[in-house]
């Protein structure tokens, strides 16, 4: 992903996330991360595998969209 493109998050969003990892693979793999772990496993998400939700959300979207028109179509005189 270019840098431009690149998902921002806040620094207050960030820590978050990077809590929710650290309590995830503690909890479900007895695995205590540190904070080094965590942001490399958020930075590698954020990098792969968010662009993937974010564009089905823009294709959900559009679809929404396209049905609300479709509707708005079918009232014509």
């Amino acid at each position: 992903m270019k840098n431009k493109d690149r998902i921002k998050i806040s620094k207050e969003k960030r820590d978050s996330m990077l809590s929710a990892i650290k309590y995830h693979f503690l909890k479900e793999r007895d695995e205590e991360l540190g904070d080094l772990a965590a942001s490399l496993i958020l930075d590698f998400m954020i990098e792969e595998l968010a662009p993937e939700f974010y564009n089905q959300g823009v294709y959900d979207s559009q679809r929404y969209m396209n049905d609300r028109v479709e509707e708005l179509l079918s009232i014509q005189i």
